[in-house]
């Protein structure tokens, strides 16, 4: 199984926001400098995660963005699936697009099946706020030039 870069950024743009200060502000600029990403691509994610109702964006001189959900409520296993287009990770998987002569006898997908659900289930047991319990050592990171 491997996430869309999509995915990726989406799991950065939380962990940053949620080693900040509670109603400490960030900008996306802020964001794509700290991770060396494209700030094109951060404001498409950062759009998709206000609309899911887990960032707030604050307009205006001074405006900027936070989490407006508690990190503690934000599901990593809930978010993959909101973020990635799909879970085909065989041809079978997809009824649209299934050629596979072997389908209707063939065991495989079924054993990826459950490889799949396992993949969740450990997933599911996580939440933003379980990759931020070393605020300091993630702000030596995404800052190095500033203390904390």
């Amino acid at each position: 199984m491997r996430l869309t870069m999509y995915t990726d950024y989406s799991l950065r743009v939380l962990i940053f926001l949620a080693s900040k200060q509670h109603d400490e502000l960030s900008t996306v600029q802020e964001i794509s400098d700290a991770y060396q990403i494209s700030k094109n691509h951060l404001t498409k994610i950062v759009h998709e995660l206000g609309k899911l109702q887990l960032i707030e964006t604050i307009r205006g001189r001074g405006g900027g963005i936070r989490l407006c959900t508690d990190p503690n409520d934000i599901n990593v296993g809930e978010l993959v699936r909101k973020t990635e287009d799909d879970f085909h990770l065989v041809e079978c998987f997809d009824p649209n697009k299934n050629m596979c002569v072997l389908s209707s006898a063939c065991h495989l997908k079924g054993v990826l099946y459950e490889a799949l659900q396992a993949y969740f289930a450990v997933l599911d047991r996580y939440t933003i706020a379980d990759f931020v319990h070393n605020k300091d050592e993630i702000h030596a990171l995404l800052f190095p030039t500033t203390q904390t």
